[in-house]
């Protein structure tokens, strides 16, 4: 893992939540690094920012760091290649958790996480653990989306709802705050999936966890510069993933029914 910018400065970070660091993986974002960096130190202006670039080949490191040299809330987190969504968040976790910020926000760097909604994720904060900014519930939109990727991911969604019984609409969305207590009850050293999976086991684990989880709607669009990560092996992984985990659950779910604790309580494993 590379070593991050930290020409931190005393911020304000936000009421009732503290001091916010919003991580941004990147992987050839170059053309849209900057302007999504602008658009949350307009919509935040409180929070910190961490790229974690995976060794863009287009220079998208090269990008942020002249945004950190220029502006000290920019922070870039170099990493070595390109590792995955999931590791990306990772390394962005624990460069927060070392750091002493309060709260840590995923968005993406294609701008189809609208930095405008953060104020409104960070409000949500105040009183939970964990925000996901939904795709799937009253109140949001999604912009310039083909049909299939819809279906894609309203099917997807209902899967991993019913399958691991969490009251989630959109646990594969990845637009989150994320409170640092949160992730300490959270056992991140056990995440070993990505992209769609990612989001899913997260939320997964922080449901199993017992932290508060509420969800916001938000304005979803379709990136307008750039390609896609979304792949058929992301899918098929997501499936998989949620399968397995779903077969664990229930086997945990008949010891339970068979061997109780004492107090009552049931230990996962």
């Amino acid at each position: 893992m590379g070593e991050a910018t930290d020409t931190r400065t005393r911020t304000t970070g936000h009421p009732g939540v503290g001091r916010v660091l919003v991580v941004i993986p990147t992987y050839n974002e170059a053309d849209n690094v900057s302007t999504i960096v602008g658009r949350v130190r307009r919509a935040a202006p409180g929070v910190e920012i961490l790229v974690a670039d995976d060794n863009s080949p287009d220079g998208t490191g090269v990008v942020a760091d002249a945004l950190a040299r220029a502006d000290g809330q920019v922070h870039v987190l170099h990493r070595e290649g390109k590792q995955g969504l999931g590791a990306a968040y990772l390394a962005g976790f624990a460069w927060a958790a070392e750091r002493g910020y309060d709260a840590v926000v995923e968005m993406d760097a294609d701008g189809s996480h609208a930095p405008e909604d953060l104020p409104r994720l960070l409000d949500a904060a105040r009183d939970a653990d964990v925000v996901i900014g939904s795709r799937w519930t009253r109140g949001a939109r999604v912009v310039n989306w083909p049909l299939r990727r819809l279906l894609l991911s309203r099917c997807g969604n209902l899967y991993a709802r019913l399958a691991l019984g969490m009251p989630v609409s959109d646990a594969t969305g990845g637009y989150r705050v994320y409170r640092l207590s949160a992730l300490a009850e959270i056992d991140l050293g056990s995440v070993c999936s990505q992209g769609y999976s990612f989001q899913v086991e997260l939320s997964r684990l922080a449901h199993r966890a017992g932290v508060r989880i509420v969800e916001v709607p938000i304005t979803f669009a379709e990136r307008e510069r750039g390609d896609s990560k979304m792949s058929p092996l992301i899918v098929v992984e997501a499936l998989w993933r949620i399968t397995g985990w779903a077969v664990q659950d229930r086997r945990v779910a008949v010891r339970r029914s068979l061997h109780g604790t004492p107090d009552g309580q049931v230990r996962w494993p």
